[in-house]
């Protein structure tokens, strides 16, 4: 089987169904938004990140699929494989990392290691994916349990940063305002 099949060279692309739609369709840019950030845990675990996250972030990747297939069916009737368990285990993984990393004083600048600073880009993308969640759910269903977890994916990684930052012992960059 050819990887190319020529249908998309007019603009067009298919929903899950066959159902034809343009390459703008809100729908396709939340599954742009959420393929870009499964992208990026993908290259933010290549980093090396300890054990128990890295477990966290290889779910968050087949969440995020599976988010992005229903979102992508037209007849979606949100029978999610996402449950408020998952929302849950999220915020116990935030509530831990937060017990482990010193809580910052001030805003801090997105950087430091390799992996933190990559943990920030996924914070951002995640929450571009959040903004484009939001425009597609006045034009379609959205679960609004994927919306909350993909609220709560975004803290995820901004604590993830602060942490593989101060296990690396690296400190963080903090934001100095002058009022002149």
């Amino acid at each position: 089987m050819k990887l190319y099949t020529r249908h998309g060279d007019t603009g067009q692309t298919s929903l899950v169904g066959g159902k034809r739609v343009s390459k703008d369709d809100i729908r396709i840019a939340v599954c742009g938004d959420l393929d870009e950030l499964n992208a990026h845990i993908g290259l933010l675990l290549s980093f090396g990140v300890p054990k128990r996250e890295s477990a966290v972030l290889i779910r968050v990747q087949q969440l995020l699929f599976h988010i992005g297939g229903e979102l992508s069916n037209p007849d979606y009737t949100m029978s999610s494989h996402l449950t408020t368990a998952d929302i849950a285990q999220l915020e116990s993984s935030i509530d831990t990392l937060q017990q482990q990393t010193p809580e910052p004083t001030t805003f801090v600048l997105p950087g430091g290691c390799a992996a933190a600073a990559e943990s920030h880009i996924c914070r951002t993308v995640t929450r571009r994916a959040e903004r484009s969640m939001v425009a597609m759910s006045h034009q379609y269903r959205v679960d609004p349990l994927a919306m909350q977890y993909v609220n709560r994916l975004s803290d995820y990684f901004f604590v993830l940063a602060l942490n593989l930052n101060f296990i690396s012992s690296i400190e963080e960059k903090k934001l100095y305002i002058s009022c002149k």
